[in-house]
């Protein structure tokens, strides 16, 4: 008989899918488990690949200074403040950048190692597909430069990013890594419902589930001790690492034939099911 884990001190959870609704809002049943299990001395913390501006809203909608794992674990905020960063490489933003370009995909630079969230796009980019959606959405934090190559080579990126149609993104995943080869990570994000694929290159160390482990450090806690729920490919390494990891119903279908254990979709509270059998109830 398998022993059975450690009731969790550490709740890693994913915001996209996961921890918030397909509305993009937390139900009453999530607040009131995630509230319950800070009552107990728990530590949550989003675990995401959104940026600071973005995440803190969602932060700030729990009611408290919630740790963020920023940048799919590039950026790691503790009390409002960054505590880790760990950059792109600017050779590999500069070889990603140009792979992209190279195969008609246009990519979006993020910035800001203090977690301002800045967004680079280059000016001659057409105002469609990613760069397109970012123009609308992120406002006053994107800046478009005349030569986004420059910029990723004069600063420390955080991250280059591209998006679009899954089959596109599918065919530019391959190209990506064997032009990057060790020199940086690439983490994919696919959304089933609108068919949308994302690749983030990142520094080649960064992932979920490093960023879990540096906190698992400075807290003293156990991997045994933590519970991590996600719903996506980025999410895989921080669900497999942890003493209790599941995977959203609503992931994609090809990751729940992985054999990962599962939760409700993220409109039937899956993560407060989780929470409530694992943290309050154990």
């Amino acid at each position: 008989m398998r022993a059975r884990s450690p009731v969790p001190r550490l709740v890693a959870l994913d915001i996209d899918g996961t921890l918030l609704r397909s509305d993009k809002t937390i139900s009453p049943r999530t607040r009131v488990a995630i509230e319950g299990a800070l009552a107990r001395g728990v530590r949550v913390v989003l675990v995401t690949g959104r940026r600071l501006p973005s995440a803190r809203r969602v932060a700030a909608d729990l009611g408290g200074d919630v740790p963020l794992v920023l940048h799919n674990g590039a950026l790691v905020v503790v009390d409002g403040r960054v505590v880790r960063c760990r950059p792109l490489p600017r050779a590999a933003a500069r070889l990603a950048i140009d792979a992209g370009r190279a195969r008609g995909v246009e990519p979006v630079l993020h910035c800001g190692a203090s977690g301002e969230g800045f967004l680079l796009v280059d000016a001659a980019a057409r105002p469609s597909g990613l760069v397109g959606y970012y123009l609308e959405r992120a406002g006053a934090e994107v800046r478009a430069v005349p030569d986004l190559v420059e910029a990723a080579v004069g600063g420390e990126p955080i991250q280059v990013m591209f998006g679009g149609a899954r089959a596109e993104m599918e065919a530019l995943l391959p190209a990506l890594a064997a032009e990057l080869g060790s020199a940086a990570r690439i983490e994919r994000t696919v959304y089933p419902a609108t068919g949308i694929v994302l690749l983030d290159v990142l520094h080649p160390a960064v992932g979920k589930a490093e960023a879990v482990c540096f906190l698992q450090e400075r807290w003293s806690i156990d991997p045994r001790e933590t519970l991590a729920i996600g719903d996506n490919w980025n999410d895989r390494g921080m669900i497999e690492s942890a003493g209790l990891g599941f995977v959203m119903g609503n992931a994609p279908e090809e990751m729940l034939t992985l054999g990962l254990p599962a939760v409700p979709t993220n409109d039937e509270d899956g993560v407060a099911r989780a929470i409530e059998e694992h943290v309050l109830d154990g």
